[in-house]
């Protein structure tokens, strides 16, 4: 009986993982970008220790890889928000300084003038550094992430000028994973790995003045927390059950 309690209380243990990666999802629907990960898998690995020479215990694997799939694209109008184009994501300095990507598009410019992302990570151009613009300057932005300024307050006919250009890679051949701070890495490599500059006609694009949506499914993802939540109560079960008869085989054995 034993065996099938450590069994199901070591599923327990690991499906924090999947329910972890599924409340962030739903936490994330309406987020610019946002994109989901594969659902946690499953390893064996074999327990240690005297009395678990024949166990082996489920332990959820940490890879998060990223599915690209593209969300809804969404016109704003709004002279800052940008859609990056198929596999296309943008160079941002993540919470520790070093480069990450990230797919989220609704830029702002700080009080300092710094072009960042929607919940404040810094936007790099293509030297590796951040993007200012002067203050009271009018901003667009080109599909090929190229940032211009305009003195709006000049008279007469005026020039934008080019600031800097967005640092867009294209990670269609690579795979991402998240960071703990939300953005992406190039999977397998240390933080801060950048992707290969793409040439030719490969060229990262992006679309100006839209957003896109997160490809978070809201209905799948509450199904799957569903059956989550389902799966934790059988195995809290199994447990109840396991004890209760290994205290009636107990109580047998003091009868007979």
């Amino acid at each position: 009986m034993d065996r099938l309690a450590f069994n199901a209380s070591a599923a327990i243990t690991e499906s924090r993982t999947a329910i972890h990666m599924t409340n962030n999802e739903l936490a994330n629907v309406s987020t610019p970008g946002f994109k989901r990960s594969f659902e946690a898998a499953m390893a064996g690995i074999k327990a240690e220790g005297a009395g678990f020479a024949s166990r082996v215990q489920p332990q959820a694997l940490s890879v998060d890889n990223i599915i690209m799939t593209p969300g809804t694209m969404m016109a704003t109008g709004q002279d800052l928000d940008i859609a990056m184009n198929d596999a296309a994501v943008l160079g941002v300095t993540g919470a520790d300084g070093t480069l990450a990507f990230t797919r989220r598009g609704d830029l702002r410019l700080s009080d300092k003038g710094v072009l960042e992302i929607g919940n404040g990570y810094i936007v790099r151009g293509q030297s590796g550094g951040p993007i200012t613009i002067p203050p009271g300057f009018k901003t667009t932005i080109n599909g090929d992430g190229s940032v211009y300024a305009q003195n709006p307050t000049q008279t007469g006919p005026t020039a934008s000028v080019l600031i800097d250009r967005l640092l867009l890679r294209d990670s269609s051949e690579v795979k991402l994973e998240r960071r703990v701070d939300s953005l992406f890495k190039v999977a397998g490599k240390e933080l801060g790995a950048d992707i290969p500059a793409s040439t030719g006609k490969n060229l990262p694009s992006v679309s100006p003045k839209m957003l896109e949506g997160s490809n978070v499914n809201a209905l799948s993802v509450m199904v799957r927390l569903m059956d989550l939540s389902r799966t934790f109560e059988q195995n809290v079960n199994v447990i109840k059950e396991s004890k209760n008869a290994d205290e009636s085989g107990a109580t047998m054995m003091r009868n007979s």
